[in-house]
């Protein structure tokens, strides 16, 4: 059974039928909301709003750790995660989708780990490749079975937050080699790796980075970006056509 994180955009899913929500209690405190138990495309799946239905957690007072482990406790095998991210590569711009393969981590003062204070287990993760190859490969896969504009490629530059980044901040992110930002794709994908379940995100560029164009940022033009971009990526969720993303990914575990 899979897991879908919905971020800014995406605190509900359309096409999903409820089946049921538990609320699970973790070492590390309560998880941003309820896990939602689901129908889609006739497979059971998991849902939980990063953000809390409705959008309420700032990014930075997110707790990564209870939504993961929340997650797995449910019977995740796999997580999708869906971001709403700036563009800072010229080819991703406002409603592109990006499927990242890498991540430079900026933020700070968050609780990043299972291992933190337990020297009876200390863990050194394997973090060289932050996503699970055959979850991207099969979202790719279907992005381009799909027509969905996409990229199968980016490196995800992690912000603080919440505020937006200043134009120094990206040029020094272009720099790194960063291709789209935003601000919770860590410590989420490097607990999943602790907790060994294998983890891809589904990146919705809603605005360019700032200084990537001559124009200031605002939420109006982010939340248009979200209303048209979201389609794509419910597209990429549900499936269309007969073509069941859902169904594929099941087929990736036992």
């Amino acid at each position: 059974m899979y897991a879908i994180i919905g971020g800014t955009g995406l605190t509900e899913l359309d096409g999903l039928e409820i089946k049921g929500q538990d609320k699970i209690d973790t070492p590390w405190g309560a998880p941003s909301a309820d896990i939602v138990r689901a129908q889609l495309q006739g497979r059971e799946v998991l849902f939980l709003a990063r953000h809390g239905n409705p959008h309420r957690i700032p990014p930075h007072e997110v707790n990564y750790r209870a939504n993961i482990w929340a997650l797995r406790e449910a019977g995740a095998k796999g997580i999708l995660a869906v971001n709403a991210v700036g563009g800072i590569h010229p080819d991703m711009g406002a409603t592109h989708v990006c499927i990242p393969d890498q991540v430079i981590d900026y933020t700070y003062g968050r609780e990043h780990t299972y291992f933190q204070g337990d020297i009876e287990h200390v863990t050194h993760i394997d973090f060289s490749y932050p996503y699970d190859e055959a979850l991207r490969k099969l979202i790719c896969d279907k992005a381009e079975a799909l027509g969905v504009k996409h990229s199968n490629f980016g490196v995800y530059g992690a912000t603080q937050g919440p505020r937006l980044e200043t134009v120094a901040e990206i040029r020094r992110m272009k720099r790194d080699g960063c291709d789209i930002v935003g601000m919770t794709g860590m410590p989420e994908a490097a607990l999943a790796r602790e907790l060994d379940v294998p983890y891809a995100c589904i990146s919705l560029v809603v605005n360019p980075a700032a200084g990537v164009s001559e124009n200031i940022i605002t939420m109006e033009e982010i939340h248009e970006a979200i209303d048209q971009g979201m389609g794509y990526v419910k597209l990429l969720l549900a499936g269309a056509g007969g073509r069941e993303l859902i169904p594929d990914l099941m087929r990736t575990k036992s």
